[in-house]
């Protein structure tokens, strides 16, 4: 299957969700990723730090497994 090439306002391409990434740019990316940031108990869509805290950053913050959060939203964005 081909991966998806998605062009965020930052005129970034991307194939995957990478830990680099911010929350509000996956976000924008899929909106369904949102249940996938709620079952990890991350409510954080309307916090400002959404739009400037990374992926990893934000795992950091809430002690949740990086490649796990990982993993599951790139199969919320091939659904």
């Amino acid at each position: 299957m081909k991966k998806k090439e998605v062009k965020l306002a930052n005129n970034k391409i991307y194939k995957t969700i990478t830990k680099n990434m911010t929350l509000g740019e996956v976000l924008k990316l899929s909106p369904k990723t949102q249940n996938v940031f709620i079952g990890f108990g991350m409510h954080c869509f309307s916090c400002p730090l959404s739009q400037m805290e990374t992926l990893e950053e934000a795992s950091y913050v809430h002690q949740i497994d990086l490649d796990l959060l990982l993993q599951k939203l790139n199969e919320a964005i091939k659904k």
